[in-house]
């Protein structure tokens, strides 16, 4: 079989182009994503510092490094890029996991945008962090947008469905232990031993045989239901911790790293730690983990799991066939009627290109009592059953459709524990995996027949055209043997005949 290249096989020619991914590939408009993620991705212009020096002529200042930098590696591709975000999150892979199954998966490649087959890793893991962080939530709103517009496109949902959406909120929860007030004690006060001894500070005594032992004394107290004695081994943890942190208050100042971040790690495990010691159970505000200061405790009402430890999310759907058209996140653990207004204004930013914006919003009683808000849409909900029409109770009975679209965001897109860090990382997570259910719907939609793929297209119209040159080509050649009968039968032509006149 003749290739471009002897050496290298062309990817079209080893799959199946009626694969989903391989149909997507054309549907998806990559030059639109690229064209909203560049300038993101592009080099900074920096003010530079002045740097003074002596020479022969006296002292003088130079400015170093102005300017647009061209140094180092050339970035990857974007589209490489974000089809590894839609593959990341559309499969539930981790980063490593995700760079290894794409060096097997030749559907893979030729949805990223590769011609031939490339048995590395596209790039390293921690380049998917890095470009996921340096795109920012703008940039993975343009993936979940890209997705929009290509359901749009394709035909596979209808423009005038996007007037009607259902709107809930979760709890997507961060990736830490279940905050126990032994636990945290325990791991403030290792954090800030590690800490100071990076620092170089030399502590008299770090507790670290006497916390273990209390550590475990705790938990087998707690299980017992021994809780004066757990209080009694509370107490001894914190004034271990107490110890630890005045101890390490004192001798701060001789810390021998010249690390200004070392330094700051310290003051800031300090400060946490310090937090954890003196906070009670029925306090405000209290820290939940030492790495991820921003995590909140929601309480749900559920029987099998009272509280979950993470931030708020609000997720949009259409409300017939469940397309994700907004997901946000909202710390602060705010009332789920005051988020329904910033959750509509950023689904009408997603549906700019499509030229809708939602009328109607169907939803549970946790948005009563926000109409004021939000003057430009009806919102539905059982507590006004009785003033509304045949029709809105119809759509009131579609509003649980947004369950399921939840539990496969966690289960089956990774919003059930999100590993990215501070609150950035939540709110690019719930983008993301609102994004993958989006390309998973697509996918779908290739197998109902929704979508067509491009070459069979361009394959009827060409073969509409040659049946329009064949027609074309016979009614010609019609003609000319009509006429040519029509000459033969006309006396004036025929041979030995005389001449007309």
């Amino acid at each position: 079989m003749a290739t471009d290249d002897f050496f290298r096989s062309r990817l079209d020619q080893m799959i199946n182009l009626r694969h989903p991914l391989a149909v997507l590939a054309h549907r998806i408009a990559w030059p639109q994503i690229e064209a909203a993620l560049a300038p993101a991705l592009a080099h900074k212009n920096r003010a530079g510092t002045l740097v003074g020096e002596v020479d022969l002529f006296g002292p003088s200042a130079q400015l170093v490094g102005a300017g647009v930098s061209t140094a180092g590696r050339p970035r990857l591709s974007i589209r490489l890029m974000a089809s590894l975000l839609y593959l990341k999150h559309a499969f539930n892979l981790s980063d490593e996991e995700l760079v290894e199954r794409w060096a097997e998966n030749v559907v893979w490649q030729y949805f990223s945008g590769n011609e031939y087959y490339e048995p590395r890793p596209p790039c390293d893991a921690t380049q998917i962090g890095r470009f996921r962080t340096a795109i920012g939530e703008a940039g993975v709103e343009e993936l979940l947008k890209a997705t929009i517009d290509t359901a749009v496109a394709t035909k596979a949902v209808r423009p005038n469905e996007f007037e009607r959406v259902i709107v809930d909120s979760t709890v997507q929860e961060k990736a830490i232990a279940f905050p126990t007030d032994s636990r945290l004690l325990e791991i403030a006060r290792h954090k800030v031993v590690t800490a100071a001894k990076a620092a170089g500070i030399a502590l008299k005594q770090t507790f670290a045989r006497e916390g273990k032992t209390l550590r475990r004394r705790a938990g087998g107290y707690a299980h017992a239901k021994q809780y004066k004695r757990l209080r009694r081994v509370l107490k001894r943890q914190r004034t271990v911790l107490g110890i630890v942190l005045r101890e390490v208050q004192r001798k701060i100042a001789t810390a021998t790293t010249e690390s200004g971040a070392t330094l700051h790690r310290l003051q800031t495990m300090m400060q946490r730690a310090e937090r954890i010691r003196m906070q009670r159970p029925k306090d405000k505000g209290k820290l939940y983990a030492m790495h991820a200061p921003e995590v909140e405790c929601i309480g749900k009402g559920k029987a099998r799991q009272p509280y979950e430890f993470g931030v708020k999310a609000s997720i949009a759907v259409t409300h017939r066939q469940g397309l994700i058209v907004g997901a946000r996140t909202f710390p602060g653990n705010p009332y789920d009627g005051h988020i329904l207004a910033a959750q509509l204004e950023q689904t009408s930013i997603l549906l700019e290109d499509v030229g809708r914006t939602p009328k109607q919003v169907v939803v549970d009683l946790g948005y009563r009592g926000v109409d004021a808000e939000n003057p430009r849409v009806a919102i539905i909900h059982r507590g006004r059953f009785k003033s509304m029409t045949n029709q809105q109770r119809r759509w009131l009975k579609r509003r649980q459709a947004i369950e399921p679209a939840i539990g496969h965001l966690k289960m089956d897109h990774r919003m059930n524990r999100c590993w990215l860090a501070g609150s950035l990382g939540d709110a690019l997570h719930a983008v993301l995996c609102a994004a993958g259910y989006n390309l998973r719907w697509l996918l779908r939609a290739v197998l109902r027949g929704g979508i067509k793929p491009l070459f069979f297209a361009l394959r009827l119209a060409m073969l509409q055209v040659m049946f329009i040159a064949s027609a074309l080509l016979s009614s010609s050649k019609k003609r000319s043997m009509s006429r040519i009968a029509s000459m033969r039968c006309d006396s004036r032509w025929l041979p030995g005949a005389a001449a007309p006149g």
